[in-house]
């Protein structure tokens, strides 16, 4: 039996910052903390976004074509029309880095496309501009893409490394991503 100094709380080590969810650094497994995140207290352009791991695993593990769907899904959930972002579109933002740095997903291009898509969303913030009403709702659409984009930009050091030495595809993404984060 171990004595009391030896036993840690798993509590006290569980990560709680969800914007911050860690890479697949030192052979962690990828989306090890997607289950951190309280999906179903936050929305989507569907309603609850209970269904975003699914397609977060989808495109990690998923065949080439069943990926790339997971990705068009996930687009039309948090990045509606390219450019409507929603509640959970910030929680999903680390774990699409996480992806976009993974050899092995093979939507890689079109994870960081869709990175871009988020960072240059001003959907919300223009109208909020012309109709300052907006602001007062219930649910802050603005603050929503705010928070977004920010994720997005908190990562954008990772640029670099997805623009040298990988394919053509997805080195012309991160560029495209790089021109929308303003780099």
């Amino acid at each position: 039996m171990s004595s009391p100094a030896h036993r840690t709380n798993p509590a006290s080590t569980r990560r709680t910052e969800h914007a911050a969810a860690p890479f697949n650094a030192l052979g962690a497994e990828p989306l090890s903390t997607v289950g951190d995140v309280p999906w179903h207290e936050i929305k989507d352009s569907t309603g609850s976004a209970e269904g975003i791991p699914l397609l977060l695993r989808a495109i990690a593990w998923g065949a080439p074509e069943a990926a790339r769907g997971a990705v068009g899904q996930l687009r039309d959930r948090i990045c509606q029309y390219g450019f409507v972002v929603e509640q959970a579109t910030a929680a999903t933002v680390p774990f699409l880095w996480e992806l976009a740095q993974l050899p092995g997903v093979t939507c890689r291009a079109q994870i960081i496309e869709l990175l871009g898509g988020i960072a240059a969303a001003r959907q919300w913030e223009d109208t909020a501009a012309v109709y300052p009403k907006l602001l007062n709702h219930r649910e802050n659409h603005v603050v929503w893409e705010r928070e977004a984009r920010e994720a997005v930009r908190s990562r954008r050091g990772l640029i670099r490394q997805l623009a040298v030495g990988e394919s053509a595809e997805i080195a012309k993404a991160a560029r495209e991503l790089a021109r929308a984060i303003g780099e």
